[in-house]
């Protein structure tokens, strides 16, 4: 194979890895976010542009009102794991860019309506999130990504006016019957086309 990665990390990051439903009550520390923070923040964006913001729920009274906005499916799962983060776009995120662009200070011009600025946020932000979450499993947990919830609400009830929830995510060790058996995936001459 031409991969790099040896097979125990392709297992660890991909093959064996899935989507949690259940988790063990053992806490996930903020050294453990550091830590996965600090190695998912080097994944490339257009511009380098960095709008993923991640908000914690630790408190049970804020979770108590996530689970409220959750879809009934999620809400136990969500209730019951050892860490829930809710992942969203800063639509303001070109004001970061003195920081992150600063040989490029032009850059803020293409970003002064609010409607393109909040569909690259969005764009960027996902992925950025799909980072985090190979990040989450680099650390030897498990992600349970949702987005089967009132997202709208969540902006409004945990975010401000500034920033766009796209999904919930459970974190912590893999419980018992933590996952469902793997379902297909698509064939390579499936997805992949020559032009």
């Amino acid at each position: 194979m031409s991969l790099v990665l040896d097979a125990a990390a392709q297992d660890l990051l991909f093959r064996e890895a899935r989507t949690a439903n259940t988790f063990t009550d053992e806490p996930v520390t903020d050294e453990q976010v550091q830590a996965i923070y600090d190695l998912v923040k080097y994944g490339p964006t257009a511009f380098n542009a960095t709008p993923l913001r991640v908000t914690l729920v630790r408190s049970a009274e804020a979770r108590e009102r996530l689970v409220n906005l959750m879809s009934d499916g999620n809400k136990a799962k969500t209730a019951a794991a050892p860490l829930v983060a809710i992942l969203a776009a800063d639509n303001e995120f070109h004001e970061e860019f003195d920081t992150l662009l600063p040989h490029y200070p032009q850059v803020k011009d293409f970003f002064t309506e609010r409607p393109s600025r909040e569909a690259f946020a969005g764009r960027n932000a996902l992925l950025q999130a799909a980072y985090f979450l190979v990040g989450v499993r680099a650390a030897g947990l498990a992600a349970g990504p949702m987005t089967g919830a009132d997202l709208d609400g969540i902006s409004k009830e945990f975010l401000d006016g500034d920033h766009s929830a796209l999904m919930v995510v459970n974190i912590g060790k893999p419980g018992e019957d933590a996952f469902h058996p793997r379902s297909p995936r698509l064939a390579y001459d499936e997805v992949i086309t020559t032009v």
